[in-house]
């Protein structure tokens, strides 16, 4: 009999075993950044904290643009070749038009504008987007940008008219042109060289690309994200849909408890860029302008001229999902 009970425990075990196994995964996430990055680190930290968790997952990352280009990670993720990313949503408009709604100016004012805006019907509508491509958003988060001036200083849309400017995406294109700006078109990489070159005399991108692109050394004036801010670009940690639903109930609450404490480090951090950068460019001497609220307001109005109307124009429920956006305050 003992030795009946003792085989009955060993297969039991055995099969305990096994079942692990079986449940055991292995993610892959891709994204464009170096380690240094913060949407580098909010990744980092949620495979970190899943892998605290010890329910048999984990995410391999393949930073710095080594798995999938940049602008070609969501049709893999929404395919389910790929199974999380962190992404600039905007990357995907092709897809859904309505994402260009994620890097429009004047669209969000503030860090903590944004956070309300990402707990927002505006915000809910997108997912229900994301969902028809099989994607869901794990980690929401906006970072924030401004502009520097390579001879002058840039807060209201007078500044820019009859300048040569570059801007981050199509809409912040349109109302640039609207405040009659001349566009020239080129990767956040090339702004140093247009500067020193005198091909461009202002430019518009992120806090961050302003630093790690050494803009402060050919600018003379920056107005970075204060109070108030044009430039916001919604880049979240997305993933497959399908395959969260495939995990295990824990495995699931493993992910969803390292979400959350990724996304108040990454609004926490996206914060501090913005002050970090302020720092930086004042150390290399360059002056520091300040946009106002009447300056935003000035934009805002342009926006609704030339980025707003042309987005109702082309995205078929692109009127409801602007007011749902601008709804929130």
């Amino acid at each position: 009999m003992k030795s009946f009970v003792a085989t009955a425990f060993a297969a039991a075990t055995a099969a305990a075993v096994a079942l692990g196994a079986a449940e055991a995964r292995e993610l892959r996430l891709s994204h464009q950044w170096s380690n240094q990055d913060v949407r580098h680190k909010v990744a980092q930290m949620v495979a970190d904290e899943v892998a605290k968790a010890n329910v048999g997952l984990e995410i391999k990352i393949y930073g710095s643009k080594s798995l999938f280009k940049p602008r070609e990670q969501y049709k893999p993720l929404s395919r389910g070749q790929l199974d999380m990313t962190v992404l600039p949503l905007a990357y995907a408009a092709g897809q859904q038009p309505a994402y260009n709604l994620t890097l429009m100016p004047g669209l969000v004012k503030n860090h903590d504008h944004a956070a309300r805006l990402v707990r927002s019907p505006f915000m809910k509508e997108l997912e229900k987007k994301m969902a028809e491509d099989d994607v869901m958003v794990l980690v929401h988060g906006y970072l924030a940008g401004g502009f520097a001036g390579k001879d002058k200083c840039i807060t209201g849309p007078e500044d820019v008219k009859g300048l040569q400017m570059r801007a981050a995406g199509k809409s912040f294109e349109q109302m640039l042109a609207g405040a009659g700006a001349s566009i020239a078109s080129m990767a956040s990489s090339e702004i140093y060289n247009a500067f020193q070159t005198g091909v461009l005399d202002g430019a518009n991108t992120s806090s961050s690309s302003f630093v790690s692109y050494r803009i402060y050394e050919v600018a003379s004036c920056y107005t970075p994200a204060g109070d108030v801010a044009l430039w916001f670009m919604y880049q979240p940690l997305l993933m497959n849909k399908s395959t969260f639903e495939s995990l295990t109930p824990e495995q699931r609450k493993a992910l969803r408890d390292a979400a959350a404490k990724a996304e108040a480090f990454y609004l926490e951090e996206a914060k501090k860029q913005d002050a970090e950068s302020v720092e930086v460019f004042r150390k290399a001497g360059v002056e520091i302008a300040e946009m106002t609220p009447e300056d935003f307001e000035a934009w805002r109005e342009i926006a609704r001229r030339t980025s707003y109307k042309a987005f109702v124009e082309e995205v078929p429920d692109g009127q409801r999902l602007l007011d749902l956006a601008l709804s929130v305050e």
